[in-house]
């Protein structure tokens, strides 16, 4: 089969690769219809490096069609239309009982003392095969495929593998009184999102900060107030202007360690880049730098009393805080990778109408073959031709 592989920084390329197989009863075999590239798959492509290996196959978003399943799996068959979580979870261990299905205690990576595994995202999370492919082998199929109706197309429910739940998590943790303000920073594919699920779950005034103006336009045309930091020499007076003075209730960070203006954490995010594999993965793991630009921002943004939510990845190991800030200002924070399944029942009925309330059917920009992934990431990473989200067809 064809398939998205890693081989360097900046450098993926389509191979062909064995087909993948039933190697446990708990496995499903999907035939890929259509694969998102998400801002994760970025640090892939230009950080994280040190925990990859050459030819690992890439990609967390998918959904497809049933194939083959494993004895063990019985809720989904042969021709079934399924989403598949990017988490790996069991559905029957005490975390996944408590909602907390990435931190799956059957698929941990414990070499690591990482949470759940994770499709197509190093060895910190189990180096299991992605689903930028033809076709993916699903582990722990008893329990995570997603199965959609047949009819609409695939983009009303492709975003159920990672955007939607990561978004829906973030506006929850982030616990936005009812009629009230949430301030979303970054407007990336989860940002954006961000601001369509605070909308409907009833902030009165959702502020987008972001520098891409086609990202600002976009958010700006359902009723969000977006604001071009590149215009704002002091973003978080402008901020309290717009908010009584006090600033937002809640502050969502969809940035993660992707952030501008934070060269040091930059220099040493490239620096580690190009160290052997073993020295980068200590380096990382024991003097690990997040560029925290963003982190910074939410905490000197939201109001006393406040509640940041982080959705944006971090990987630093001892990324410094502001924690006399963050003490004074009594702020809560929380944070983690989407618990998938514990959201689904209350996003799916909102994708299986006939409106379209979070706006999936028009979401992505760009609908590629796979055999054009290279160049999916190449201007999705440099934000050219409008790209906002690419969705790959194999």
């Amino acid at each position: 089969m064809k398939a998205l592989t890693w081989h360097g920084v900046h450098d993926v390329r389509v191979d062909t690769v064995p087909d993948p197989i039933i190697e446990h009863p708990t496995d499903a075999i999907i035939k890929v219809t259509s694969s998102g590239i998400c801002g994760s798959d970025l640090h892939l492509y230009e950080v994280l490096g040190a925990y990859l290996d050459e030819g690992d196959i890439l990609g967390h978003e998918p959904m497809g069609i049933v194939e083959e399943v494993g004895a063990e799996v019985t809720h989904i068959k042969p021709g079934d239309r399924v989403v598949i979580p990017f988490n790996i979870s069991c559905g029957h261990c005490h975390m996944c009982g408590t909602g907390l299905q990435s931190q799956c205690e059957t698929t941990q990576t414990r070499e690591f003392d990482t949470g759940a595994a994770l499709l197509g995202y190093t060895k910190l999370y189990g180096q299991v095969a992605g689903g930028q492919a033809e076709y993916l082998r699903v582990p722990q199929a008893q329990y995570g495929p997603i199965k959609v109706p047949e009819g609409p197309s695939d983009d009303r429910f492709l975003y159920l593998s990672d955007v939607l739940p990561t978004a829906w998590q973030a506006v929850q943790y982030a616990d936005v009184p009812a009629k009230k303000t949430v301030l979303v920073l970054g407007l990336g594919p989860i940002g954006e999102m961000c601001t369509r699920v605070a909308q409907h779950l009833g902030a009165e005034t959702v502020i987008g900060v972001d520098l891409v103006p086609e990202r600002l336009a976009r958010a700006a045309a359902h009723g969000v107030t977006a604001l071009n930091l590149e215009e704002h020499d002091d973003l978080p007076a402008t901020v309290r202007e717009l908010t009584g003075g006090r600033g937002p209730e809640a502050v969502i960070d969809a940035v993660g360690m992707e952030a501008h203006g934070a060269p040091i954490g930059k220099l040493a995010h490239r620096l580690a880049g190009f160290l052997p594999d073993k020295l980068a993965q200590k380096a990382i793991e024991t003097a690990g730098i997040d560029r925290l630009a963003a982190l910074h921002m939410s905490i000197e943004l939201v109001r006393r009393g406040g509640t940041i939510s982080l959705s944006g990845v971090y990987g630093g190991a001892v990324s410094p805080m502001p924690l006399l800030q963050m003490f004074d200002k009594q702020v809560t924070m929380r944070m983690g990778q989407a618990n998938v399944w514990n959201w689904v029942d209350d996003i799916l009925p909102l994708l299986s109408g006939n409106d379209d309330p979070l706006g999936v059917d028009t979401y992505a920009t760009h609908h590629i073959p796979l055999t054009e992934a290279p160049h999916g990431y190449d201007i999705f990473q440099k934000k050219q031709d409008g790209a906002f989200k690419v969705v790959l067809n194999p």
